[in-house]
């Protein structure tokens, strides 16, 4: 059988997923039917963005996980928007926030292993115009994308 298990992954990292609108009808004790209705509506009014997996990282070659506080040089201070979305594409930032106080962006990443985040760092600094970049590296996760792990 062919072994397509990272294409699949990328795709369910995009949104590719499903309801179990079945489960979930049993669970509240209503007709699918209705489950699939408010889903529908939800979805129209924007309420739900996207469908997505919840990964156990190290599984798929993804287990080293880094939040990066950033400051922006000076051009690009004033437009942080522009840099995250830029900041966005790339596959191994799982989510990019403009915050307040000390910092203008933080980042969580996701990489294979200290080294490959390295090079992420050193293309980042040059790319988006970091004039500063702490790390803090997480060393076990409890909790994400609200799943108890």
């Amino acid at each position: 059988m062919k072994d397509i298990r990272q294409k699949l992954v990328e795709m369910l990292k995009e949104g590719h997923c499903t309801t179990r609108i079945s489960s979930i009808a049993k669970r509240l004790k209503v007709p699918a039917t209705t489950i699939h209705y408010n889903i529908k509506r939800l979805e129209k009014e924007g309420a739900i963005k996207s469908y997505k997996s919840v990964f156990n990282y190290r599984e798929i070659g993804q287990g080293h996980c880094t939040y990066v506080l950033v400051n922006l040089v000076e051009g690009k201070y004033g437009d942080p928007e522009e840099v995250a979305k830029e900041i966005a594409k790339n596959s191994n930032v799982e989510s990019v926030d403009i915050v307040t106080g000390d910092y203008e962006l933080i980042l969580k990443l996701r990489s294979r292993d200290i080294d490959d985040y390295y090079s992420f760092v050193k293309f980042a600094i040059k790319k988006y115009g970091f004039a500063k970049a702490i790390s803090l590296t997480s060393l076990k996760q409890i909790k994400t994308e609200f799943v108890t792990l």
